[in-house]
């Protein structure tokens, strides 16, 4: 017998034998539901038959058949209410389960669960729920008007990706129909938000509206994206509006998941708790900075991947350069805690940050996930991991510390069959077309190249997706290639950069002869760069298509390179 858990109350599974009933009082269970009609199939047990030998154990038995393949709204109402009325731990079965978890998931969806959770928890559960993903999106109903709209090209996410790339479209195709699909009305440059927690940027730099960004020949569609349908080439919004596509580009960007570490949450932005990975906080790191005097500083970095693989420690040589200048660095003491084993992963890199953490007297603890906070306390909890030993808990303290939270695919993403194993939307590294769904394409923090989540990755992969989709329309004789670029100004302290740029596999690839910047050295032209030049050239030039130093490689639009190394 194979039971598959839903949740604490109710699991599904396929046909039972009489002789599974034993083993289901013995699991704890107290009552089953059948949704198998009888006579089905020949030797199936008929429920006549598995009532009786559930009376031997009080388990409450209900007949509840559908159809396969024919549920309607009464169907799943009905069960719904059951489920309300038996008592629990509860299994119910058909032929293989998916009935059953097909009204469990419309009975869900009319009690308000999101259907991101409930396409999370039946994937969870080993089933496929994208045959009734419309009428889970609709509340569990089914849809009455469902013909929708069509447009040429559909673009999810009005982030700095989402922008780009339409505006990198219309500069090559002025007429060419392309939809946006973004709820958000702010637009944020988080690259700014390191400066802000550093106390050179003010934090309205950093905000504009999605009104005031999105291209005029584009139509924004202001709703959440609730779910894919790649093989009716459609998009379920919520409130099951369609929109139908030729051509899709995923760029969301990623999720921010603050619940991962227990009692994060609840002290963000007090308690010396703070994170230049949020708008409203980055201001409380430099507020926390100037009035620290003494004690213990950390910071930390979560396990990989995360948006902009440097920022966590960017946050602590930029604190520290504002306590080594305020001469009181020597009475406190700076931990950085990292998920991962080294201090950065691209070597070249690394002797001159480890000039920083020593010349901050700064503490590296590698190998170590913050997993719990308590603010009230001033303690916070890692758990130590190092290949060949067991785990340990690692309890500290802290005066104020910097939280780096982990992150994902959005929940409407990592549900959808666009997806790899990991949760990240499944692309070919080169042209950053989807392996399986050829009419679509994603760039940005979303998708799975091996590249680093940075906004320089974006503005290098914007024309290369535009060109791309703009070849399958017939516009264009060849295809773009993405190299895997990618750059992290690590700003070590107030006025000095180390300009790390690099693409797959970690290849060097400087933007500037080494006599001008020299990327593996701090340096005062990196920092007026990042400070002076990269703001205007993110709002006025990569937001409206405008190219400069980013054209991609191009290929034969015979030969379509497949890179295929994770």
């Amino acid at each position: 017998m194979q039971i598959n858990k839903v949740t604490n109350y109710v699991s599904v599974s396929p046909q039972i034998q009489l002789e599974d009933v034993k083993t289901l009082a013995e699991l704890g269970f107290k009552s089953i539901i059948c949704n198998r009609p009888d006579g089905e199939d020949p030797g199936q047990p008929n429920f006549v038959e598995i009532k009786a030998e559930a009376k031997k154990y009080n388990i409450d038995v209900v007949y509840l058949p559908v159809v396969s393949r024919k549920i309607t709204d009464e169907d799943a109402e009905k069960f719904k209410v059951k489920l309300r009325e038996l008592p629990a731990p509860l299994l119910a079965y058909c032929r293989t389960g998916t009935r059953s978890i097909t009204l469990w998931s419309l009975g869900q969806a009319s009690k308000h669960r999101k259907p991101s959770e409930i396409l999370k928890m039946t994937k969870a559960a080993g089933y496929d729920m994208s045959s009734v993903v419309r009428r889970i999106v609709n509340g569990g109903k089914t849809p009455t008007d469902v013909a929708g709209i069509t447009h040429d090209v559909v673009i999810i996410g009005a982030g700095a990706a989402g922008i780009a790339v339409a505006s990198s479209l219309l500069k090559r195709k002025k007429d060419l129909d392309v939809a946006i699909i973004d709820p958000a009305e702010i637009h944020y440059y988080q690259p700014g938000w390191t400066m802000v927690g550093a106390g050179v940027f003010a934090p309205e730099q950093t905000v504009k509206t999605i009104a005031s960004l999105i291209p005029k020949q584009a139509k924004w569609i202001k709703a959440a994206v609730a779910a894919f349908e790649p093989d009716n080439n459609a998009i379920i919004l919520n409130g099951c509006r369609v929109v139908h596509y030729k051509h899709l580009i995923v760029c969301p960007g990623l999720k921010l998941d603050w619940k991962q570490i227990e009692g994060l949450e609840e002290t963000l932005g007090k308690n010396g708790v703070t994170s230049n990975y949020r708008y409203d906080l980055a201001s409380y790191t430099w507020e926390l900075v100037q009035n620290l005097r003494s004690g213990k500083a950390v910071f930390c970095q979560p396990p990989m991947p995360i948006k902009c693989a440097g920022a966590p420690q960017k946050a602590m040589y930029m604190s520290a350069d504002h306590w080594f200048r305020s001469g009181t660095i020597k009475k406190i003491d700076i931990e950085f805690y990292n998920a991962i084993g080294v201090l950065f992963g691209v070597k070249e890199y690394v002797p001159a940050l480890m000039e920083y953490v020593e010349k901050y007297n700064a503490n590296l603890n590698f190998d170590h996930t913050l997993f719990k906070i308590d603010g009230v306390a001033k303690k916070a909890w890692f758990k130590k991991v190092v290949e060949g030993k067991d785990p340990e808990i690692v309890e500290i303290d802290f005066d104020m510390i910097h939280v780096v939270p982990p992150q994902t695919a959005p929940d409407f993403v990592r549900v959808s069959p666009l997806v790899d194993e990991a949760g990240w939307v499944d692309v070919d590294h080169s042209t950053l077309r989807h392996r399986k769904y050829k009419n679509i394409y994603s760039l940005g923090d979303v998708m799975n190249a091996p590249n680093a989540k940075t906004v320089a990755a974006a503005r290098k992969q914007a024309p290369t997706v535009a060109i791309n989709v703009l070849h399958d329309m017939g516009h264009t004789y060849e295809r773009a290639i993405y190299d895997g670029y990618g750059a992290c100004p690590l700003t070590v302290e107030r006025g000095k950069i180390v300009l790390a740029e690099f693409g797959y596999g970690g290849t060097l690839m400087p933007s500037f002869p080494k006599f001008i910047i020299d990327g593996t050295r701090p340096s005062r032209l990196s920092w007026l760069l990042k400070e002076r030049i990269l703001p205007p050239i993110y709002w006025k030039a990569m937001l409206k298509g405008r190219e400069w130093m980013v054209r991609p490689s191009m290929s034969s639009d015979k030969v379509i390179p497949e890179q295929t190394g994770k």
